[in-house]
């Protein structure tokens, strides 16, 4: 399935590209060639040919305007730095553009790469006094700026892959140091025996002792802390785990597939991240999405499991559904009544009698205390059972270098096909073709990208959940969602990448599907609660 995906991606990304650039260069949206009627202030009366000069730059908004067929409400003055051409009669200009320069200038001076400068011709014309005249402008020749923009994105994204990758060495290190420890002192099956009746149903086909059975449970206990950096050392011991038991090496299991959609649904107790956002941009109550981010991520959890749960089925023959559901009836009972529960709870607002800031003010100080809390136990009961401690920690670091290492062509495949999705311009059909659809279940369209580009990559959702909420308000109905919706869905792409990269995983099995029905329910879950508290 990543096969399918990955290749969509970059064939749409691609496809887009041009079809954009060559309907630009058909109408010349860049007007290449034309002259744009300005008014040129020189510093200084007399110009001296053999040294730059500075002068002001003056477009009326209505020149501009009809010349660009663009929207610009203000009069454009640019401050350029001219060069003077004897043989041609004419100055050289350059200029950077800044936060008060048009949008159509900022997008021309995106063909030079991560620089924001533009240059272009002047031919003086009539002289209105000592230093004001009246003059031709013609920019640079611009072509292929999408095209442009997917190359350099490629390239910044299979750099970031790297970065990535490298930034866990010592973060895998250290932990997979720790688990070390903690396997070897037998304190992961003591966990893994305290969760038993969980693991029977979400994993029933690894063994109960099994040491994956604790790195899942690390993962997902680390995941619902907000503790990042130490759940994917944990979540990529655990699948090296499972594959140790994997009949059939390159396809993934069913405990991978379920694994995977727990964790694509990303069941975080506090959303740090949209909260630090949320009160960086002034809200009144930035701890106010707790409540409707983890009923989104309830919602996709749910969703994902039974997903796994039901999609696993298909591949088993002659399965009997009715005895495998009597068999579980009892989780499954227990289950549906615990969720039932707290979606009642959240839904009829018994929550808000909470003090949010105490929730944020406690789970903040578990988070904190977390790991170096994990850290001191695991090596102390390690100690008591006689372990030796650095030796078992080294064997184990070396295990995290090999994986950072490992996942590296993964990741650089993966964000490469989604930077050039993006920056092709795919993203945005996309959001016009299922503007219609969402406008049906009250999606607003200010919020549509963030739902779409949220399963795809961390960085470009956090961007544009930053940018929606510096327009709209951070308390505002819009920016409340966008909130939500960070804080109830994971990225699902990059975690399949990563993890399934791990331990060559080519077949996805049912995977995906599960990760992204996981996704549509977390972004409908945030939809449907911030509605019935904040519409």
């Amino acid at each position: 399935m990543l096969n399918y995906i990955w290749f969509s991606l970059l064939l749409l990304g691609i496809v887009t590209a041009v079809t954009i650039d060559l309907s630009d260069s058909a109408t010349n949206k860049y007007r290449n060639g034309e002259p744009l009627f300005v008014l040129v202030k020189l510093d200084q009366p007399v110009i001296d040919s053999s040294k730059s000069s500075s002068a002001n730059l003056m477009i009326s908004k209505t020149v501009f305007n009809d010349f660009y067929n663009t929207k610009f409400n203000d009069d454009v003055e640019q401050n350029v730095k001219l060069t003077y051409n004897k043989e041609k009669k004419n100055f050289t200009a350059y200029f950077e553009v800044g936060d008060k320069s048009p949008a159509m200038w900022k997008e021309m001076a995106k063909i030079n790469g991560k620089e924001n400068d533009l240059s272009g011709t002047i031919v003086l014309r009539e002289k209105l006094d000592s230093v004001l005249y009246t003059a031709t402008f013609y920019t640079e020749g611009i072509s292929f700026i999408k095209m442009k923009e997917v190359t350099n994105s490629a390239i910044d994204y299979a750099a970031n892959a790297v970065k990535i990758a490298l930034g866990l060495i010592g973060i895998m290190a250290l932990w997979l140091g720790i688990m070390k420890i903690a396997e070897q002192s037998g304190l992961i099956s003591l966990i893994a025996k305290g969760v038993r009746p969980l693991t029977k149903f979400l994993f029933p086909d690894v063994p109960h002792d099994h040491p994956a059975i604790g790195s899942m449970i690390m993962n997902i206990s680390a995941n619902m802390l907000g503790l990042g950096n130490a759940a994917t050392p944990f979540g990529l011991k655990a699948m090296e785990e499972l594959d140790s038991i994997n009949p059939d090496k390159g396809t993934a299991t069913n405990a991978m597939c379920t694994f995977l959609a727990i964790n694509t649904a990303g069941l975080t107790l506090i959303s740090a991240t949209a909260i630090a956002i949320r009160a960086a941009a002034g809200s009144s109550d930035p701890a106010i999405i707790i409540g409707t981010s983890f009923f989104g991520a309830l919602c996709a959890t749910i969703t994902g499991i039974t997903a796994a749960k039901v999609l696993e089925k298909f591949s088993i023959p002659n399965f009997n559904f009715a005895q495998w559901l009597k068999s579980n009836m009892k989780f499954i009972f227990g289950f549906i009544v615990i969720a039932a529960v707290l979606i009642a709870a959240i839904t009829s607002g018994i929550f808000s009698a909470f003090n949010t800031e105490l929730v944020k003010s406690v789970i903040s100080a578990v988070s904190v205390l977390a790991i170096p809390l994990i850290i001191i136990t695991f090596v102390f009961y390690g100690a008591i059972k006689r372990v030796k401690l650095y030796e078992v920690f080294v064997d184990g670091a070396k295990e995290g270098f090999n994986v950072a290492i490992r996942i590296i062509p993964y990741l650089v495949a993966m964000l490469v096909a989604i930077g050039i999705f993006r920056a092709g311009g795919a993203m945005d059909f996309l959001i016009l073709i299922l503007s219609p659809v969402t406008n049906l279940i009250g999606m607003p369209a200010e919020a549509l990208p963030m739902a779409l580009m949220r399963p795809l990559s961390g960085s470009g959702s956090l961007g544009i959940m930053s940018e929606i909420i510096s327009v709209h308000g951070a308390d505002s109905f819009i920016g409340i969602l966008v909130s939500t919706i960070m804080g109830s869905t994971e990225t699902t792409f990059y975690v399949l990448a990563l993890y399934f990269g791990t331990i060559n995983i080519k077949r996805t099995r049912h995977a995906v599907a599960a990760g992204v029905l996981a996704d549509i329910a977390g972004i409908l879950g945030a939809l449907f609660i911030v509605r019935i508290l904040f519409g």
